[in-house]
């Protein structure tokens, strides 16, 4: 990340409110502008999937009316649930919201500062990272498991409060924003800018991971009872840090396709374990799912890093220029011009 991130205001893509909303009934993604044009575009497919009767359909545009409306809102309801968290709720972990190098597996610390050595390249890193066969996902050892123990249980007791709580995306129903919670000033900046910004910056050159400003953090949780998998999708990031934080699970690996230019069945998919403690870093358009777990639960750490030189000229999530509109904090890692310039050039390919 740049220096001074924190203090430069960041926008949302005005497709924010109508592009990729998740139906997950029918599994496929949709775009709604208006009636009409979502009729055009995707009443046929529907009926393929099996939204045969008028009565069905009217649910699906009731359901992406809310959520239009949720997303047009979500800034703000944001900003007031993080206001209601710091008032009323006591953390059970206090120390957790607070980076210490010995939440840090000495692995990971051998190899960050690898590549804050004078003498780096993107081969000898390599050598240091077990990669996976999915192309350029990689795997890295991150926390002590102890750490992530006593975190899961911090999150946990936040589950169990009264506090309001918002959900990372229409995908995941069961999770935390940790930035709502106050994770982000003393935990998840610094770990970004200390520690996976060196990384990036030798493994993604050519999409951004040199030039990071910006990110959203959130944890998820799929349980036998609530979320299982995860459907085929891609990350509005540059970058994308998933970390296994526990608890005891079967199954569940995640899959890699192609990248998302490349339609699913013109692609082979690759299995990826999880294994706790261990994080996976990937490209954010690296199409990729979950399958579902067998038994238990499993909380994972995500992290979308973002790249405002990479994303002002093309948004991810729609595939033209943005159209910038207000948001709240990080937003979606937007930029205007004149505060977009980074302080080292970044390679794009």
């Amino acid at each position: 990340m740049t220096d001074g991130a924190l203090h430069r205001h960041f926008y949302l893509c005005s497709c924010f409110s109508t592009d990729n909303i998740f139906l997950e009934e029918y599994h496929t993604h949709v775009r709604f502008v208006t009636q009409q044009q979502f009729t055009l575009d995707y009443r046929a497919l529907l009926r393929r999937l099996g939204c045969v009767t008028e009565q069905q359909f009217e649910d699906v545009l009731n359901k992406i009316s809310q959520e239009v409306d949720r997303r047009r809102h979500l800034g703000v309801k944001s900003a007031e649930r993080a206001i209601a968290i710091k008032d009323m709720y006591q953390p059970f972990h206090l120390h957790v919201y607070h980076l210490q190098e010995s939440y840090l597996l000495p692995k990971f610390k051998q190899i960050v500062e690898y590549c804050e050595n004078g003498n780096t390249s993107e081969e000898g890193l390599l050598d240091l990272l077990e990669e996976e066969a999915a192309v350029r996902v990689y795997r890295l050892p991150v926390f002590e498991k102890s750490f992530c123990d006593e975190l899961v249980e911090e999150l946990e007791h936040f589950e169990k409060s009264s506090a309001p709580k918002g959900r990372p995306n229409t995908m995941n129903h069961y999770g935390i924003l940790l930035d709502e919670l106050g994770f982000d000033e003393d935990f998840i900046t610094p770990l970004c800018e200390r520690y996976l910004y060196p990384l990036t910056s030798l493994l993604y050159p050519d999409c951004g991971g040199c030039c990071l400003d910006s990110h959203k953090a959130f944890v998820v949780k799929y349980d036998m009872n609530e979320d299982l998998d995860l459907s085929y999708h891609y990350d509005n990031s540059e970058v994308t840090l998933n970390v296994s934080l526990g608890k005891d699970f079967t199954e569940g690996n995640l899959y890699f396709g192609d990248m998302k230019q490349v339609p699913l069945n013109e692609t082979e998919c690759s299995e990826v374990e999880h294994r706790v403690t261990e994080g996976l870093l990937h490209r954010g358009q690296h199409m990729h799912g979950a399958l579902p777990i067998s038994s238990g639960q499993r909380w994972n750490l995500i992290i979308w890093m973002r790249a405002s030189q990479v994303r002002n000229n093309l948004c991810p999530m729609c595939n033209k220029r943005p159209t910038l509109v207000e948001g709240e904090g990080f937003a979606d890692g937007f930029t205007k011009p004149s505060s977009a310039q980074p302080s080292t050039p970044c390679v794009l390919t």
